[in-house]
């Protein structure tokens, strides 16, 4: 019975007959009260009347009947558009990437209002996510390609103004290290807005150019990393009073909003199985935590750890629960290493960087560029922890490195510029 009728409504809707169309989709809601497809169907026709109203009346019922259907919530998001109730269609677009973060319908959808509330930046950086995610040339609908057209323009605009407001903010470092060599910052400011293109390492955010394309980097770079180790066993000790006295203060290292796209982070998003304690995070001192790892605290200071205002250093005792996996994944910016010291070590666990794996051996640490795919293991039934850092990575000069913090926190601010 239901058959026929929905095959009548389908082959109505595709030859634009819409009028039988909707006598068919109510025919079949008299029948089966909560078709989703048949609510769609009718929402569709409403919106296309600009009758948002009764839209949303046959999208609330759909709601209640499939409340993670992606589609429902992007026909919700396009009827509040019609009503002109921004807070709500955005609300109903977080909820249709919260069901499925890669439906580039709904992230094209959420670009486009940033660009009607003129926020022209956040709009391309959503655009460059839609880029990436969207169908084949030859798989578009005409209609898809002009809205293509009009996202890769909106994207070389910000990427130009981009460039712009980051040469106004290294302009006077520029003068002060004049002939200080700035070809490598030069290119990567470059790659940055897009006029050219960067190769591995492959970081999340920044590639410095012309950068050795290390993975784990040689100890004899670092030659305070003895006494370091020689502090092992006291860090240790603070590690171990933290983790028995104030377990419930580490927190998920992972924190994914919902809709974010988690990717390989789905498993360990929010949860505590990879945790941390922080010492520094984004480039302040946590006194609080600080002042219960004094002699942590200071090692810590003792080592050239990088230095860029809002972002770095970043310190803290890292944990990953027994039988518990780091995906690969890529970091940031090859401007800082990672420095681990292990601490607490069981058999079975293991770190891999690129095509180099080792096993960390307790109180030997190590320098890597973590924006080289990497991935960690405790394959024990046993917590493994170590202490974590960031340093500068030792090829960049003392030029290089103030105008890479400058143009880091003016990424920062050319993207908080519009609130």
């Amino acid at each position: 019975m239901l058959q026929p009728i929905l095959q009548q409504a389908r082959e109505a809707t595709r030859s634009r007959r819409f009028a039988e169309a909707a006598i068919a989709w109510r025919r079949l809601l008299e029948i089966d009260t909560g078709n989703v497809e048949a609510l769609l169907g009718l929402a569709q026709q409403s919106l296309a009347a600009a009758d948002a109203r009764a839209a949303l009346g046959f999208l609330d019922r759909a709601v209640l009947v499939a409340p993670r259907d992606k589609m429902v919530h992007l026909y919700r998001a396009l009827a509040f558009k019609h009503r002109g109730e921004i807070a709500h269609e955005r609300a109903a677009l977080v909820s249709s990437l919260d069901c499925d973060p890669y439906f580039y319908p709904a992230l094209l959808h959420m670009g486009m209002l940033c660009e009607r509330l003129g926020k022209r930046r956040q709009a391309a950086k959503v655009f460059r996510d839609v880029l990436k995610i969207m169908p084949l040339e030859d798989q578009q609908s005409p209609g898809f390609r002009d809205a293509v057209a009009h996202i890769r323009h909106a994207i070389q605009e910000d990427q130009a103004g981009l460039e712009r407001h980051l040469e106004s903010v290294v302009a006077g470092l520029r003068g002060k290290h004049a002939g200080a060599g700035l070809h490598r910052f030069d290119e990567s400011l470059q790659v940055l807005v897009g006029k050219r293109r960067r190769y591995a390492p492959e970081p999340a955010m920044f590639h410095f150019a012309q950068l050795p394309p290390l993975q784990f980097y040689d100890e004899s770079l670092f030659p305070w990393m003895a006494e370091l180790e020689a502090q092992t066993e006291a860090i240790r000790a603070e590690l171990i009073n933290v983790l028995a006295e104030s377990r419930e203060e580490f927190r998920p290292y992972v924190q994914h909003s919902p809709g974010a796209p988690l990717n390989q982070w789905a498993e360990l998003n929010q949860s505590h199985r990879w945790s941390s304690y922080f010492l520094w995070k984004d480039g302040k001192r946590v006194e609080e935590h600080c002042a219960r790892c004094p002699r942590t605290s200071a090692a810590l200071e003792a080592v050239p750890m990088a230095c860029t205002p809002n972002l770095s250093p970043t310190a803290m005792f890292s944990t990953l629960e027994p039988y518990t996996a780091i995906p690969p994944h890529n970091g940031e910016t090859n401007v800082r290493l990672i420095v681990h010291l292990p601490l607490i070590i069981p058999p079975g666990c293991w770190f891999r960087v690129g095509n180099e794996t080792r096993e960390w051996q307790p109180g030997k640490a190590f320098a890597f560029d973590d924006s080289v795919e990497h991935e960690a293991h405790n394959d024990s039934d046993q917590l493994r922890a170590i202490l974590i850092f960031d340093v500068w990575n030792p090829y960049l000069s003392a030029a290089e490195r103030e105008l890479v913090a400058a143009a880091l926190n003016g990424l920062g601010s050319y993207y908080r510029g519009e609130a």
